[in-house]
């Protein structure tokens, strides 16, 4: 049985069309995912992120332990409330997961992981923590006491304050990549959509009336559908698709994610300096008719390669992709996909595709 987040309810009263997402019951659209992505482009619409996880990673072992299990580098975070989007990775360089790790304290890290790796990722953490002697000094807590809303858009931050008298104090001055908690909910100002906006992680018990009051301030409740098409258009990997075990993050358009310092040692690094990476994962723009998916065969002039995410972007009217092909494709390059047996025309283009509502490409 698919699981269900705090909000479950309040979007089948509001007619969203419930699909299984990595084994939860999350909703698609609420009548029409073309309109709620249009919407997160030039207003504010809202996402149920629910379903992934936070994890606190607390005690004074905390920023030494998580230097060897990240590949970034998280001594970068200094000043408390900062963010970093990191890979995890297996002993093979493969990529576990990606994430977001927040820094609050030398002693108060909270990482927020995908849905479908949550119970592997915790898994994952607590084995390296009880490798280390004593345990590497750290505590590992799941935290589904908390429940995630991601409110992006152009007007999101300003219907954020509305909703949430006295919030903007605490948030009007946070940069990207950055939290603060105010009260008990902790604002974000992160995303995953290439638009302005917050990610709220707020107590279950307060997850309806939260909910409820942005929508009275004017935010639109948006579904699965337009985040990945959003997701996208910004260039933004999806994990299963864009990297997973098998590939590394060099692979996966990630190399600015992983720290390779000298003498900074994290694990997977050494698979990573013996595997050098031989392919890489580049934006598509169809120029021919037709829709680009996951899983197209792509031929460029140095070999075949493969799409791994595919749309009809909406804010482009035109199909694109991000395809892991071998080295050597650049910018303007053209190839081929093969979409249903047919080669069509496409041209390897700088991501991302779109950013703060305006197209780059």
């Amino acid at each position: 049985m698919a699981k269900q987040t705090p909000l479950y309810q309040t979007h089948v009263d509001a007619g969203a069309k419930i699909v299984d997402f990595a084994g939860w019951d999350m909703p698609i659209h609420y009548g029409s995912q073309l309109e709620e992505h249009h919407i997160v482009r030039r207003d504010a619409g809202m996402f149920d992120v629910s379903h992934m996880l936070a994890v606190d990673v607390t005690g004074a072992g905390a920023r030494d332990y998580l230097r060897r299990l990240l590949a970034n580098n998280v001594d970068k975070l200094k000043e408390p409330g900062k963010a970093l989007y990191s890979c995890l990775l297996a002993t093979d360089g493969g990529v576990l997961d990606d994430l977001i790790v927040y820094f609050f304290a030398p002693d108060f890290y909270r990482i927020v992981v995908n849905a479908g790796t949550a119970d592997k990722d915790l898994a994952w953490m607590r084995k390296q923590a009880s490798a280390l002697p004593g345990g590497g000094n750290v505590t590992i807590a799941s935290r589904r006491d908390l429940a995630m809303i991601a409110v992006q858009g152009p007007n999101a931050r300003a219907k954020v304050w509305a909703a949430l008298p006295g919030s903007q104090a605490a948030s009007e001055s946070l940069k990207y990549f950055q939290a603060a908690q105010w009260n008990d909910i902790t604002i974000c100002r992160t995303g995953y959509t290439g638009e302005e906006g917050f990610e709220l992680m707020v107590p279950v018990a307060k997850a309806v009336a939260t909910w409820q009051a942005l929508v009275a301030a004017g935010v639109a409740p948006a579904g699965l559908g337009a985040r990945d098409t959003l997701r996208l258009e910004a260039g933004m990997n999806l994990y299963g698709q864009d990297m997973d075990e098998n590939v590394g993050p060099l692979e996966s358009g990630l190399a600015w994610t992983v720290d390779l310092s000298v003498g900074r040692d994290f694990i997977g690094r050494a698979a990573l300096e013996e595997h050098p990476a031989q392919r890489a994962l580049v934006g598509l723009l169809l120029e021919d008719r037709g829709v680009l998916r996951s899983h197209m065969k792509v031929f460029t002039a140095q070999g075949e390669g493969e799409t791994t995410s595919g749309s009809f972007a909406p804010s482009m009217n035109a199909s694109i992709a991000l395809a892991r092909v071998p080295l050597g494709a650049n910018v303007g390059d053209n190839v081929e996909v093969d979409v249903r047996g047919k080669r069509l025309k496409a041209r390897v283009v700088k991501t991302p595709f779109v950013r703060n509502g305006k197209v780059l490409v």
